[in-house]
């Protein structure tokens, strides 16, 4: 004890304090004091950190690369962020779905229909993608060869965890649903809920018995209700029945669309990983997309508490040529580099975290789009995913929820539709033509049944150049009947979107592709698809469609080109409207309305 006072008498007179009470107490209030300090210097630079990564120049972007590639840790350590925040205190008041008929008035304008609503499941569509990159000079590099597969990998445990305002993942059975494309069955007569397509999330529902909603979700659930009760038979002279599965509720969907929908684009990100379009070559469509949305003054808000879905607006191409290690073969840095972003934004705002990132959405056309988002289980499972690479194979593409993204080749990115049209059906000579490096799976067996063997079946590996100097690639798909759309490394393929723009009915070969736009069109009134074990039976499939039948596909394809255009002023129904649509619906499809 007189060690003690010894003690407290020296650092009292250090301090300048007398008394052994009174020096204790400053004593104990200088500690709180510097504790207070170091805490508020710790947060100050973790936020720091993180927004650093995010704000900084394209300069340093290559040694970023450079420290993910030559780490020797399991993931990037980088500054950890501080707790997700919660909601804004300011959101609007939230009102119950009981209220959502006595207040839809003030929402839409318009009276809210008594019947019930239906599930619009997308129809099964089997199908395998290709990835086409060696027809087209400069995209395709026959060095590298495709990802090597990668194990699962968690979030860093330098990284707070995301969390949301919602309930607790909930797990649930599989409930009974109204097929789309079923025009005859009445409407239900009692509730028939939307399952959701993540069993380990209820980040994608709308639980309407225990959860208060913003007027936002009640203006989607409105939505919901109008699309499920549109009546059948209606008119647009803008749209070809036949191509769609239900026009009538592809219409009333796309007004539903365009009377509500609102789109918030984040601004965090640098440049050229965000906000920087690429509009020619093979994965033109992110590009495009990103260009006429940023530009957009119908859908885009700057108010987010208005929004009903969040467009993180990088390009995945961008993210390839920068941040790929050459010669590594994987696509662990950029992975790592959208889990850092992810993490980021739900720490900034609160708007991840209230659903858990199931109202936001990514638009990418590499082939690498799909795995960068496996680092983020939540990017991965929750958000809407608009990729071209569309393989419901491999585990991350979620049919129903992600959208499959047209890849679109753009030759003259100032003159988009350049050369498209075709010959009519009487000068179609050709019956069946493909001509392309051989990669993947399904090419080699192609060739190997179909090259040189039959003068009505032109396959080809690469187009010989007596060929080519008398008749072009283009005018080959422009004088077949059919074109052959096999798979490469991956299932997307830019030969699909091309058959079209030169009005060659499409053969499709490639197990698993979820085609675009299957929600809403009917892929069976205007091509053809194949399965790869068929591949032996290619010519008598084709010469089984009587001239009668091809003629109306052939008829088809020119009436759906307009669904697959891109316009520098975007025009109704155009591939813009398109891509939006498929993505308000697939997030429609995950309201759970009762």
């Amino acid at each position: 004890m007189a060690n003690g006072i010894h003690i407290e008498k020296a650092l009292s007179s250090c301090l300048g304090c007398g008394g052994a009470a009174g020096g204790w107490s400053k004593l104990l209030l200088l500690v709180a004091l510097v504790t207070s300090a170091a805490a508020l210097f710790a947060s100050f630079s973790s936020n720091f950190g993180v927004s650093f990564w995010f704000s900084a120049p394209s300069s340093l972007l290559a040694s970023y690369r450079d420290v993910v590639a030559n780490s020797s840790t399991e993931e990037l350590v980088l500054p950890s962020l501080p707790p997700p925040r919660a909601s804004s205190p300011s959101l609007a008041p939230l009102l119950p779905p009981a209220s959502l008929s006595q207040d839809v008035d003030t929402l839409i304008g318009s009276p809210v229909p008594t019947a019930t609503p239906a599930f619009f499941a997308p129809p099964p569509s089997p199908v395998k993608d290709a990835d086409d990159l060696e027809v087209y000079a400069g995209e395709y590099d026959p060095k590298m060869p495709p990802l090597e597969p990668e194990p699962a990998l968690t979030p860093s445990p330098g990284f707070a965890p995301v969390t949301t305002s919602l309930s607790p993942p909930l797990a649930h059975p599989p409930s009974p649903v109204v097929n789309f494309a079923d025009t005859k069955r009445p409407p239900p007569t009692t509730s028939v809920p939307f399952p959701s397509p993540i069993e380990t999330s209820n980040a994608a529902e709308v639980k309407a018995s225990s959860v208060f909603w913003r007027e936002t979700d009640r203006q989607l659930m409105y939505a919901k209700r109008e699309i499920a009760s549109a009546p059948t038979g209606l008119i647009d002279p803008d749209l070809h029945a036949p191509l769609f599965l239900n026009v009538s509720i592809f219409k009333r969907s796309y007004e539903m669309m365009e009377r509500i929908l609102k789109v918030y684009i984040y601004k965090d990100g640098p440049k050229p990983l965000f906000h920087t379009p690429e509009l020619g070559g093979i994965y033109a469509s992110e590009g495009w997309f990103m260009r006429l949305m940023e530009q957009n003054k119908q859908f885009v808000v700057k108010d987010p508490e208005k929004a009903h879905l969040f467009y993180m607006a990088y390009s995945s191409r961008q993210l390839r040529a920068h941040l790929y290690v050459p010669d590594s073969h994987t696509s662990r840095p950029l992975s790592i580099f959208l889990r850092d972003y992810v993490n980021m934004i739900s720490a900034k705002y609160p708007f991840w975290n209230r659903t858990r990132g199931a109202d936001h959405f990514l638009v990418g056309c590499h082939d690498w789009a799909t795995y960068t988002t496996r680092m983020h289980d939540e990017l991965r499972k929750n958000a809407i995913k608009a990729v071209c690479n569309a393989d419901v194979s491999e585990g991350i593409f979620i049919r129903g929820k992600d959208v499959s993204l047209p890849e679109t080749y753009i030759r003259a990115p100032k003159r988009p539709q350049r050369g498209i049209g075709g010959k009519p059906v009487s000068k179609r000579s050709i019956l069946a033509f493909f001509a392309g490096h051989m990669h993947g799976r399904v090419r080699p067996i192609l060739l190997r049944h179909w090259r040189g063997r039959d003068r009505d079946m032109r396959i080809y590996e690469a187009l010989p150049q007596e060929i080519a100097s008398k008749m072009s690639y283009v005018e080959h798909m422009k004088s077949s009947k059919f074109c052959i759309c096999p798979m490469g490394y991956e299932v997307n393929s830019p030969r699909i979107v091309e058959a079209i723009y030169y009005e060659c009915v499409p053969v499709v070969i490639a197990d698993n592709f979820v085609l675009p736009f299957e929600q809403v069109l009917d892929w069976s009134a205007f091509s053809v698809v194949v399965a790869e074990k068929d591949i032996p039976k290619l010519k008598d499939i084709l010469l089984g469609i009587s001239l009668g039948k091809y003629t109306t596909m052939q008829m088809n394809v020119k009436k759906l080109q307009k669904h697959f255009l891109w316009n520098v002023k975007p025009r109704k129904y155009d591939l813009f409207h398109m891509i939006l649509h498929s993505i308000w619906f697939n997030r429609l499809n995950q309201i759970h309305v009762r």
